[in-house]
């Protein structure tokens, strides 16, 4: 196991230097699940929830989140994305959320990702609460991190 780069000398926490690393091309994918009993499932489907479109409003509120990660977690840097895509589809069991955030720069973005996958699976949760006291928000990981030297 590497040392652990978020503590100083002392155990303390401290945000991570990158002024040293060169800018690189960043990709990072990720993925949750939100277990939803079968009629609420089809109602969603149907756009029947009476707060509105479950799936495009948490596939905006997760792009939201993603560009505000460094607001949430306290030792993230705040990168400038340059995109993040978010997918939300209905499965079997409920709905699988994907994302993908894209970067130039020194550091990853999978945290950026991660929070997105998390907020929009949040907001299904939210706008389902009323007809579904059974969800069960899950399977959050990292699908996916890339660099690649600017060419």
């Amino acid at each position: 196991m590497s040392a652990l780069s978020h503590v100083n000398d002392a155990g303390k926490a401290r945000m991570v230097d990158v002024s040293n690393k060169p800018d690189q091309v960043r990709i990072a994918s990720a993925a949750g699940h939100i277990t939803l009993e079968p009629g609420t499932l089809e109602l969603l489907e149907q756009n029947r929830i009476q707060k509105g479109d479950v799936l495009t409003v948490a596939q905006i509120a997760g792009i939201q989140a993603g560009k505000k990660t460094s607001d949430l977690i306290p030792l993230c840097h705040p990168l400038p994305v340059s995109n993040i895509e978010v997918h939300c589809e209905p499965a079997k069991t409920g709905v699988t959320v994907t994302a993908i955030a894209r970067y130039t720069g020194q550091t990853g973005v999978e945290m950026e990702a991660l929070t997105a996958v998390s907020v929009a699976l949040l907001t299904i949760y939210d706008m389902c609460k009323a007809v579904d006291k059974k969800m069960v928000i899950g399977e959050i990981r990292l699908i996916e991190k890339i660099k690649a030297d600017i060419k």
